[in-house]
């Protein structure tokens, strides 16, 4: 039986892979490797125990956490596993250091790259996910897109070799997920937030900006606080009293990340997978960005980019949205059984 490695590391990486990981381990010996990218009990264990995956059979301990010095770590271990286990492909997924990582590795021991979410483009090169996701793509032996556009984006690249559209695996595992989704805030109505990203939380003129849109919002804004950006307020010595209209609280488990989402009025975040569960939520979501990889959610209206006027945030969730909801919108919720088929087919 032939050996499949998967690298996972972040947060949307975990969710990804249960889906698969269910499949691949019907058809081969599967492995995985937790980088330890996420190295937050609440963003990295939680996950395992929520979606019953068993533990990773290697979950390392990073020392680094400058960019290029934690891929570099990365990969040196990495390449011990690789060269222990001798798998005969690597699944890799998104845009991630753990993804450029795994990848690299892969390449220079010439063990065949598959790409789950091939294809994305933000056409922002200022973003590390942008030419991790780009050069990823460059060197992988299978890419396997979530949408038709990312197809039309590899074949501008002149990728158009084991290019396949499977749709998207957070699709299969929300509907998974849809039962153990309950409401947590009553009929109290609220707003839903996410805000990690650098460009958002390492300025404090800018977190203070955002943090005033949320206090002028018609309902409190529930934020779920990543353990980055609560480093970042710590520094700045925001005065979070005076925001009444905000209700912190810890990083949250994915039921609980899709059960704030589906009951609220709206999603706000700089997420590039909770996009997508807003979409398929129907919920209106704000993006907290100048560009998305998600395009086809803001090209409907439903995923409104905003990132300079803040104050503008309220009247947003106004807005009608330019069509209707497409219920296959990035697949049918079967996607991880084709992208196991794709890769036994490659393999076979």
């Amino acid at each position: 039986m032939k050996k499949i490695i998967s690298i996972i590391g972040a947060r949307p990486q975990f969710i990804k892979h249960a889906p698969v990981q269910l499949e691949l381990q019907k058809h081969f010996i599967a492995k995985t490797i937790h980088t330890g990218q996420h190295y937050d009990a609440a963003m990295s264990d939680i996950f395992f125990k929520e979606l019953k995956m068993a533990p990773p059979d290697y979950h390392f301990s990073l020392s680094q956490t400058q960019q290029g010095a934690q891929t570099a770590e990365m990969m040196i271990e990495i390449e011990k596993v690789m060269l222990s286990e001798k798998p005969d492909a690597v699944v890799v997924y998104g845009d991630t250091n753990s993804t450029i990582a795994g990848s690299l590795v892969a390449a220079k021991l010439h063990i065949p790259i598959i790409h789950i979410e091939a294809g994305l483009r933000s056409f922002n090169k200022e973003m590390p996910e942008e030419v991790n996701r780009i050069l990823t793509d460059h060197i992988a032996s299978v890419l396997l897109c979530p949408s038709q556009l990312a197809v039309d984006n590899l074949a501008k690249e002149n990728i158009r070799d084991n290019v396949f559209l499977c749709g998207d695996v957070m699709k299969d595992m929300l509907l998974l997920a849809a039962s153990f989704v309950g409401n947590k805030m009553g009929d109290r109505p609220y707003y839903f937030a996410t805000i990690h990203r650098p460009y958002n939380t390492d300025h404090k003129e800018r977190m203070s900006a955002i943090l005033d849109a949320f206090q002028l919002m018609d309902a409190p804004v529930v934020f779920a606080i990543h353990p980055r950006t609560t480093k970042r307020l710590e520094h700045y010595n925001i005065d979070l009293n005076k925001y009444d209209n905000i209700i912190m609280v810890p990083p949250v488990g994915y039921f609980d990340s899709l059960s704030y989402q589906q009951y609220a009025k709206g999603v706000i975040t700089d997420s590039g997978g909770m996009q997508k569960e807003a979409y398929w939520l129907k919920r209106k979501c704000v993006t907290i960005r100048k560009e998305t990889e998600w395009t086809e959610t803001a090209e409907m209206g439903h995923n409104i980019l905003l990132f300079d006027k803040m104050e503008e945030l309220p009247a947003i969730f106004t807005r009608e949205p330019l069509a209707d909801f497409d219920e296959e919108l990035y697949g049918n919720g079967k996607s991880a059984a084709d992208i196991v088929l794709k890769i036994s087919q490659f393999l076979n």
